[in-house]
């Protein structure tokens, strides 16, 4: 058996990288004025500092005015924000700058320059600088997908199923009959001779699923390890007989005793993989859940739900973990007003930002009637870090796509862990 170790990701920082991307990729110029750089882990930034610098000169002879002035300015911000780091990041660096309309629109010229940093999540191994009318994301895209891919294979003498646990689900790739007799003969047949005829057709079957499972698990999906379950002592057989291809064969993680095999084994042995796998985020994620909702179905007092009542808990210091979906889609809306500093907030969905911030500006200050405020919004993730890091609450992002997921979801795509039943005197 191996032993498989996976890195433990930020799921925060995650969602952030990809919330980023996403908005990134919606973006366009009104020329070639939008800055992408990918700078490689170890790459000393003078020299691309320097690269740089040559190209603000090169941008000189662009003929546009607007557009030379914008590229110019662009790359004058990325070089600024280059010198505030002593080296580059652990990882690498990406930087994505350009001359953006305002959010709510605006005539040609009203522009404003802007930059995003990110950190990728894994080691970024290629520079790439690219002036066009969009920012180069995929580089960065593909770096979000899970490749700790895990392979399942559930087989008795019956059947056999195959099963890939990736990124945040388990999905079921397949199932075969093995076409193997049962263990009682048919009158007539002697009993030496239905058992040779019954191991020549067992052997075949595991050829078959040998086959299939290097072609899954090598040519199509490179596992990291191989779970295999199932009823009996054919999992066993099917291992020791050695109809594995090597490779496959050193990268057993772990054999499971299961009740079924096939599709319905495949899910069952994921289910008994959680101490095998609990570095493995889709399994992380589902514990989570779980225990969230054992905490609310025992009435712990320690579970909680709705974004107002956990919000409300989680600025008291009562929440211990905090769980919300990657697809909860809701922003924070912060109206200050510059004369009284009142407050006005509310939490809306992202598609309701802009006429909410709208509002905000064409009404007044229901305190002092002034007709000046300031109006900033943010994601609600963003929002609870802040305020989960005041109190020392771990915060987790949880895949909205996921089983465990939609089980959340129907709970509002929100809740909490509670350091305490709050109904009680602590």
């Amino acid at each position: 058996m191996v032993k498989i170790n996976i890195e433990k990701q930020d799921s925060v920082k995650l969602y952030k990288i990809r919330k980023t991307l996403e908005e990134l990729s919606k973006k366009s110029g009104r020329g070639t004025e939008l800055i992408t750089v990918y700078i490689p882990k170890g790459k000393q930034l003078h020299e691309i500092i320097g690269s740089l610098q040559q190209e603000q000169g090169t941008a000189d002879n662009i003929k546009s005015d607007l557009t030379r002035s914008h590229v110019v300015d662009s790359l004058g911000k990325v070089v600024s924000k280059l010198k505030m780091y002593k080296k580059t990041p652990e990882k690498g660096l990406v930087v994505f700058c350009g001359a953006l309309p305002p959010e709510e629109g605006g005539p040609l010229g009203s522009e404003v320059v802007t930059a995003w940093e990110i950190e990728p999540p894994k080691d970024l191994n290629q520079y790439l600088y690219r002036c066009d009318d969009h920012f180069h994301v995929d580089i960065l895209k593909d770096m979000l997908k899970d490749d700790n891919l895990i392979g399942f294979l559930s087989i008795d003498a019956k059947d056999a199923g195959w099963g890939l646990l990736h990124g945040d689900k388990i999905e079921v790739l397949s199932q075969t009959g093995s076409g193997v007799a049962g263990k009682h003969r048919q009158g007539g047949q002697s009993a030496k001779r239905f058992q040779k005829l019954r191991e020549m057709e067992l052997s075949y079957f595991y050829n078959r699923v040998a086959q299939t499972t290097r072609e899954y698990f090598i040519d199509i999906y490179p596992v990291k390890g191989l779970i295999i379950s199932g009823p009996g002592p054919t999992k066993e057989d099917f291992i020791n007989g050695n109809y594995l291809e090597y490779r496959l064969q050193n990268n057993i993680i772990n054999t499971i005793d299961a009740s079924y095999s096939g599709a319905e084994g495949i899910r069952e042995a994921f289910a008994k993989s959680g101490d095998i796998l609990g570095n493995f985020r889709l399994v992380e994620e589902k514990k989570l859940v779980e225990d969230l909702f054992r905490e609310i179905n025992t009435n712990t007092g320690k579970g909680s739900y709705g974004l107002q009542e956990v919000i409300e808990f989680l600025k008291n210091n009562v929440v211990q973990i905090l769980l919300i979906t990657d697809n909860t889609n809701l922003h924070r809306v912060e109206a200050e007003c510059k004369r009284c500093k009142k407050i006005q907030e509310e939490i809306v969905e992202r598609q309701l930002v802009i006429p909410k911030k709208t509002e905000y500006k064409n009404n007044p200050c229901p305190d002092c009637k002034a007709m000046d405020t300031e109006v900033n919004e943010q994601d609600i993730v963003d929002y609870l870090q802040i305020l989960a890091a005041k109190t020392g609450t771990q915060l987790e992002v949880i895949s909205g796509s996921a089983e465990h997921g939609n089980m959340l979801g129907s709970l509002g795509k929100i809740g909490a862990i509670l350091r305490y039943n709050p109904g009680h005197t602590k």
